[in-house]
Formats: structure tokens, C-alpha cells, sequence
């Protein structure tokens, strides 16, 4: 059985490694030590991720798997619909489907990397911004001139 184990332990250093400082998890690892008979006790820390919003009873992290799954297989489906049959009803789903699974994936990637709660409200406010941006850019695009899917159309036709 694999663990991770904090190589200033190990080391006797007291270098702090940057991936291993945080320690929500831990378990005994037992090494026995070169100049005693009997076993040292390490212990192996194990980051893992808060649960920020939701309780310990709370169904909002499978209901929001869920959903993220869902607007994969939709975003699947959208593919040929649009290529068969492009239309500005098909180009603003794209829009907005597409915006909101690039928000909800660069979301986990800011939960994963981000720590400090002005780092994360400051993480959140710029990806806020940003999805915004998107979703309006695509609208205008949409709006303005020939949309997502005749434009995808273009770009293959050269």
C-alpha cells in the first residue's frame, strides 16, 4: 500500500515540501529508523478539499456532478444538430451551453488550486467576469454576424 509521506519526516531536514504543507488527512506509516532495532512512526499527510458550501448531508455536490455530466452529453448531441441543421435557436444554446461548462470547469480548477478566502473570492469575481464576457461575446457574435455554427461552417470549407 502506496502513501505519501512528508520529506522533512523522512529526511530530518526540516525542509517543507510545497505540495505536502496542508494536512486535512493523515495516517500512521511505520519506517523503521537506520540506527534503532525498533520501527519509527511517520505520519503521511493527505490534502484533500474542502467542502466550502454544501453541509455533510447535502445533495448539492451529486446534484451539480449531475448536471455537469448532463451538459457534456448535451454539448455531444449539440454537435451534429448544429451541423445538420444551423440556426440561431441552436447557435445561442451553444452560446450559453458552452459558456457555462467552460465556468464550471475552470470552477473546479480554482477549488482545486486556490486556497485563502480573498484569493478564492478574488478567483471567483474574476471568473465571473470572464464567463460573463464569454456569454456576451458569443451573443454578439451571434447576433451581429453569420453565428457559432456557420462559422465553424467557414472554417472547415478552407
Amino acid at each position: 500500500m502506496a502513501a505519501i509521506v512528508r520529506l522533512s519526516s523522512v529526511c530530518r531536514r526540516g525542509v517543507r515540501p510545497l505540495l505536502y504543507q496542508s494536512t486535512l488527512l493523515s495516517r500512521p506509516l511505520v519506517v523503521p529508523h537506520k540506527y534503532q532495532e525498533q520501527p519509527h512512526l511517520l505520519t503521511a499527510r493527505i490534502h484533500a478539499s474542502q467542502a466550502l458550501y454544501a453541509g455533510a448531508g447535502s445533495k448539492a455536490a451529486s446534484m451539480h456532478w449531475t448536471a455537469e455530466r448532463a451538459l457534456s452529453i448535451l454539448l455531444l448531441a449539440m454537435g451534429p444538430v448544429a451541423y445538420f441543421s444551423p440556426g440561431p435557436v441552436i447557435d445561442y444554446s451553444l452560446a450559453a451551453a458552452l459558456t457555462l461548462h467552460g465556468h464550471w470547469g475552470l470552477g473546479q480548477v480554482l477549488t482545486d488550486y486556490v486556497h485563502g478566502d480573498a484569493k478564492i473570492k478574488a478567483a471567483n469575481a474574476g471568473l465571473f467576469l470572464l464567463s460573463t464576457v464569454t456569454f456576451a461575446g458569443l451573443c454578439y457574435f451571434n447576433y451581429n454576424d453569420v453565428g457559432i455554427c456557420k462559422a465553424i461552417a467557414l472554417l472547415w470549407s478552407k
